[in-house]
């Protein structure tokens, strides 16, 4: 043990963060909106490289997500499993780290909480999207689904946007009846809906964050909605009915998060829709003077991206410790 360390152990006011990071510390150095700045940053830099991730089917069911992504000073690889019954075993669906390195030396730097890092940075992208595009984000929001997902999208788009009421709706009440306690909590008016449907005709901003097993949702958002849909990640994973995804598309504005939904935007492919011609949020982001607003409600569709790992790890390395 050196001086410095020595010195660290026995006076905690200079010992160093730590380097893995648990899921209490990993939030708290991932706040929304310092964060959904980081992601904007990123969708500037030409130096930001994301292969395609793989996904290994499990013999449960499950996948392992392994998700690279690198810049001119950071490589990260965020290596986690989905398993979408997990809750009935009372365990998370999502499982897993995401590893930090210095891309010039190679020294891993930290390794964060990657259950955490998919929540937080999830959030942030759609309230980057709804800062971008939502023609009322002064509105009442309804989360549809009150897992971890829909708890970090209902703190974000509080921090973010300044929601005072929200609407949720679960087919579980407890969990909806916990994520409106959190809700008045933060100081939100909430309530708990038992028609997310019907309740759509309340809510100029909606958040659908389901399993997306099967179809949660099959009324049409108000004109001055802006939904984003962040519970379907795969060609065969589904939570709006292909009718709305038509309607959204001839009537409104339909943007994804990357290139990936191309190939990964169930809700849409299965709608039958042409994902390639729908506007990512790097195009809006890089271009936006080619993006005139339109009348209409915006569907943003979600479906993950390293790059937002990456943008994530940005924020916590700019607090790490240069001793």
């Amino acid at each position: 043990m050196n001086q410095s360390d020595e010195k660290a152990c026995l006076n905690p006011r200079v010992r160093m963060k730590p380097m893995i990071f648990n899921a209490e510390q990993t939030a708290a150095a991932l706040p929304y909106l310092p964060l959904a700045k980081a992601i904007h940053a990123l969708l500037l830099d030409a130096s930001v490289n994301v292969p395609p991730r793989l996904v290994q089917p499990l013999f449960s069911g499950g996948s392992l997500f392994v998700m690279p992504a690198s810049d001119q000073r950071l490589a990260i690889t965020k290596l986690i499993t989905f398993v979408a019954d997990n809750p009935a075993r009372q365990l998370p669906a999502i499982q897993g780290d995401v590893v930090v390195f210095d891309a010039i030396n190679g020294k891993r730097l930290c390794v964060l909480d990657g259950p955490t890092v998919t929540a937080r940075r999830t959030a942030a992208v759609s309230l980057l999207a709804a800062q971008l595009l939502s023609p009322n984000p002064s509105g009442k929001l309804m989360i549809v689904g009150a897992g971890v997902q829909g708890r970090s999208h209902l703190e974000a788009f509080a921090q973010g946007l300044g929601v005072k009421e929200v609407m949720v709706a679960s087919r579980s009440r407890a969990s909806a009846q916990a994520l409106v306690q959190h809700a008045i909590n933060l100081g939100l008016q909430a309530q708990v809906v038992n028609n997310a449907d019907e309740a759509l005709a309340e809510c100029s901003l909606v958040v659908t964050a389901t399993s997306a097993q099967h179809i949660a949702m099959r009324a049409r958002p108000r004109d001055d909605a802006f939904v984003s849909a962040v519970g379907a990640f795969s060609p065969r994973m589904v939570e709006w009915s292909p009718e709305v995804c038509l309607h959204m598309a001839q009537h409104g504005r339909i943007v994804v998060d990357t290139r990936d939904a191309d190939h990964e935007a169930g809700d849409l492919l299965q709608a039958g829709l042409d994902v390639p011609c729908f506007a990512s949020l790097q195009d809006l982001v890089q271009q936006p003077h080619k993006f005139t607003t339109t009348s209409g409600p915006v569907f943003f569709k979600s479906c993950g991206w390293a790059g937002w790992d990456l943008a994530a790890a940005r924020c916590v390395v700019q607090s790490l410790p240069t001793a």
